[in-house]
């Protein structure tokens, strides 16, 4: 019998990482968990430890270090603090896959780290290839590195692919919630509070995606990494909103025949998918019934009123440093948001001043991208601080 693949789940208290400890548990004989991080959830973290008994945990928030220490002294647990700790440790020889499960910008340098080391990538962090997706795909190839996704949509689109030459694609077609204010006005969206914005009508997921997904940035941000994952020319990514959530995403090729994925909303399924490709394991997850869903409907997004997918557009046709930038304001954005701070339409217009006063830089290295993603949130605190965008009140 072949031994379990070790995982190592980086942001494994997040909703994604909870989710994959949940596939490896109903799985022991395929899979154990070998590194466990956490940013800053020093209980959680201890709780799975004790649960799966990994190698490895890491606590980037040096703070909790001892906390998590003390907690699990009588293990023979390591116990690791700090985001170089973690860089260094998804390097770790016996790891097979790493399932990047950060949020934001914080999964782009342990995720180079992994590749660097020949490990598979699980990646749920799509604001890696946003914000680096030359690079990160360069390094891939160079280092024979396959990345797998775990976004329902991009795991949507790999599935309809399997089999197929890629240079018959002739569409891609990302499907979208519309979150919870599909069809509400710019007067409606001014009033919304984040305790609103919080309630996805089909997923459960963390607060930062979740608003994201109220925004339509979370489909912006996957059209970008679409772009890098299926080396695909921009023009062919499309989004079409599907308020059921039913249909993940389409491939349309250049016969004219669509392959769709479907299933019922549940993000178990792209994370086995991913962590046991190219098998797939049987399961006990609840069964899509097509009688309970007699309708499935499809309209165009709104970008007028959601601006934020017509300014990831832009920043995927601007290039260079530009999604760096759109993804940095944003992650600054909706933490003001979410504290408060800003109104919900307000975090579109601290992405598009972002836009317009970082500087522009065709090809960025990664010190570049490191240092325009310092430059954009600094900027971006500023103006919440303020409340203003180039003097005007916001």
């Amino acid at each position: 019998m072949n031994n379990p693949k070790n995982i190592a789940i980086l942001g494994s208290t997040g909703s994604i990482g909870t989710q994959a400890l949940e596939v490896i548990a109903e799985n022991p004989s395929l899979f154990k968990a070998f590194l466990l991080t956490a940013n800053n959830n020093a209980y959680l973290l201890i709780q799975q430890a004790l649960q799966f008994n990994p190698e490895y945990v890491a606590i980037c928030d040096d703070a909790k270090y001892l906390e998590v220490k003390q907690a699990l002294a009588h293990t023979p647990i390591k116990v690791i603090a700090g985001i170089s700790a973690i860089i260094d440790a998804v390097t770790h020889p016996d790891i097979d896959i790493v399932l990047t499960a950060m949020v934001g910008f914080a999964g782009l340098q342990p995720t180079i780290a992994a590749i660097k080391a020949g490990k598979t990538i699980a990646l749920a962090n799509k604001e890696t290839l946003v914000v680096a997706g030359e690079l990160i795909t360069d390094l891939a190839k160079k280092h024979n590195v396959k990345i797998l996704p775990v976004d329902s949509e991009h795991s949507a689109i790999y599935q309809c692919l399997v089999g197929e030459d890629n240079k018959s694609i002739e569409k891609l077609i990302l499907t979208a919630s519309g979150g919870p204010f599909r069809g509400k006005d710019a007067a409606f969206l001014a009033t919304v509070t984040r305790e609103h914005a919080l309630k996805h009508p089909n997923w459960v997921m963390g607060a930062k995606i979740t608003i994201d997904s109220a925004t339509l940035m979370n489909k912006g941000l996957e059209v970008i990494e679409a772009k890098w994952l299926f080396d695909i020319d921009n023009d062919k990514i499309e989004v079409i909103v599907h308020p059921q959530s039913i249909v993940h995403s389409m491939v349309q090729f250049n016969d004219g025949s669509i392959k769709a994925q479907m299933g019922l909303p549940d993000m178990k399924l792209p994370i086995q998918y991913a962590l046991a490709y190219p098998a797939r394991l049987q399961n006990n997850f609840k069964r899509f019934d097509f009688t309970a869903y007699p309708n499935l409907s499809f309209e165009k997004p709104d970008t007028e009123t959601f601006r934020n997918l017509g300014l990831a557009f832009k920043a995927l046709n601007d290039g260079g440093n530009m999604p760096c930038i759109i993804n940095a304001a944003n992650e600054v954005a909706v933490a003001g948001f979410l504290s408060d701070k800003i109104g919900f339409l307000e975090i579109s217009d601290i992405i598009e001043a972002c836009m317009k006063h970082i500087a522009y830089l065709d090809s960025p290295t990664l010190d570049d991208y490191l240092n325009t993603d310092k430059e954009t949130r600094i900027f971006a605190q500023n103006i919440i601080q303020h409340k203003t965008v180039k003097g005007a009140a916001i």
